[in-house]
């Protein structure tokens, strides 16, 4: 696809738009904006312009305006991405909803809460949070990532057994289309089928079916009862084989988080905090919530019992909010760990079947050992939902890595391929991932995404280059 560059003519005609103070062009000011949290040196680009609107209709007059001008328009929340799903690839509009950030209404009769898509995650809970609710769409990077962006990539978390991902929360959205129309998708009904869902096309749609520009989020009931187990194994495998056995035995977890000692031990080393990780090879960060405390205790407990009859060396309860948040605080800055100790990494979110995880850890084991590369894994066990970093041996040379990286991702999403999985389970396909994607799934699932991205966007101009690559016709 040939896209036109932005001019002085179209900068002066973006300013009239939005204002001299939301429109840049400034190379330095820019930078921030040519790449998420995937490495900037191998993904990132440069926009021609970064706009941040301040409202629904000014986002259409910018989708309007790249539609006549044939330039791409590239969504952005946060830039807290993994997938590259962000990044202009094309140049063109970089168009950033960080100014879009207001709440516009708090319904409490109907358990709803509506906001812009600039809104910072963690912000809907702090607001509704006196009135005994929450937002449960709950990814782990809440206090950075914006709404809108949860919604892009349908963002899973620790909490996404018991009260599912993003999209189950999402009512309605405001959409300025790839066309610049404006539309309402869903809204305040519990129940509606008149006609298509496309609200849930555009949950996890990565930016390239429209800009979400407000949202109409489901509330929940806030626990008030929580218990936390920390499950000591002595392997990997261990700790994996019985969360089947949990999720088979009647008991709904919050969440089951895994970590294995590498990624525990670098998250401790981080955050100068102490785990008893030395007699281990992984662990198992369960958590279990409720109304009642004495149930969730027992429930809790119950658990406990189960990892100990399936070969757990200990059991650490945490049933006060500092030892819970201590925890909990070592499983959300894993990834950040990371990037201080082993900046040369991928970082992949495979998803396989909850009984499929025990025969996903030898795989692993067998790409560590034929690539000469570290492969710490954690993740949200209890869907089957596994974070695999590939990290560079430090004695090795970058060129050996930029040869052997592609083979291990390769054989990685092959064996989860084989195991009834898919190869991201919450971060995206994106820039990233495009490539695999089109290797692994359907020629016939694939043409019918292409299909709809023609139908709504048949510029090509919303974050094109995105999951998959749109050829001419």
């Amino acid at each position: 696809m040939k896209y036109n560059p932005v001019t002085k003519e179209i900068l002066d005609e973006l300013k009239s738009i939005l204002g001299e103070k939301n429109v840049f062009a400034d190379e330095e000011k820019m930078e921030a904006y040519s790449h998420d949290e995937t490495d900037a040196k191998v993904y990132g680009h440069m926009p021609e312009v970064v706009v941040t609107p301040v409202s629904t209709e000014q986002v259409a007059e910018v989708v309007k305006l790249a539609n006549r001008e044939m330039i791409p328009v590239t969504p952005r929340g946060a830039g807290s991405g993994l997938s590259g799903g962000a990044i202009p690839i094309y140049g063109g509009i970089l168009l950033s909803v960080e100014k879009m950030n207001k709440v516009v209404e708090l319904d409490y009769a109907n358990m709803l809460f509506v906001a812009e898509s600039g809104i910072i995650t963690n912000e809907v809970n702090e607001l509704v949070k006196e009135k005994g609710l929450f937002f449960a769409g709950y990814p782990m990077s809440l206090e950075t990532c914006y709404l809108g962006g949860n919604i892009a990539e349908n963002a899973g978390g620790g909490k996404a057994i018991k009260y599912g991902v993003t999209g189950r929360h999402i009512m309605g959205v405001e959409l300025v289309t790839p066309t610049g129309e404006i539309v309402e998708l869903g809204g305040k009904l519990a129940k509606d089928v008149t006609g298509y869902d496309l609200k849930q096309l555009i949950v996890g749609s990565e930016g390239t079916l429209g800009i979400v520009t407000k949202a109409t989020v489901k509330l929940t009931g806030l626990p008030t009862a929580k218990s936390n187990l920390l499950v000591l194994f002595k392997t990997p495998k261990d700790a994996i084989d019985v969360v089947p056995e949990i999720m088979a035995g009647g008991l709904i977890p919050t969440g089951i988080e895994f970590m294995d000692r590498l990624s525990v031990q670098t998250a401790c080393e981080y955050l100068n905090e102490t785990l008893p990780y030395e007699d281990c090879g992984a662990m198992l960060l369960i958590e279990m919530d409720g109304t009642d405390q004495d149930e969730v205790e027992l429930d809790a407990e119950k658990i406990g019992d189960m990892c100990m009859e399936n070969r757990a060396i200990e059991v650490y309860v945490a049933d006060n909010y500092t030892t819970q948040e201590r925890i909990w605080s070592v499983r959300r800055n894993i990834a950040e760990a990371f990037k201080v100790t082993s900046p040369v990494q991928v970082i992949e979110d495979i998803v396989v079947p909850i009984s499929a995880i025990p025969d996903l850890i030898p795989e692993l084991e067998k790409i560590s050992k034929k690539y000469d590369v570290q492969v710490p894994c954690y993740g949200h066990a209890g869907d089957g939902n596994i974070h695999a970093h590939l990290v560079k041996n430090p004695d090795s040379t970058m060129e050996h890595w930029h040869e052997i990286e592609p083979k291990a991702l390769r054989e990685l999403y092959a064996a989860t391929n084989k195991l009834g999985g898919k190869i991201s389970g919450e971060h995206g396909i994106g820039l990233k991932r495009k490539v695999y994607m089109k290797e692994l799934i359907s020629p016939v699932e694939l043409e019918l995404m292409k299909a709809i991205k023609r139908a709504w966007d048949p510029n090509n101009i919303m974050n094109p280059g995105k999951i998959f690559d749109l050829e001419d016709r």
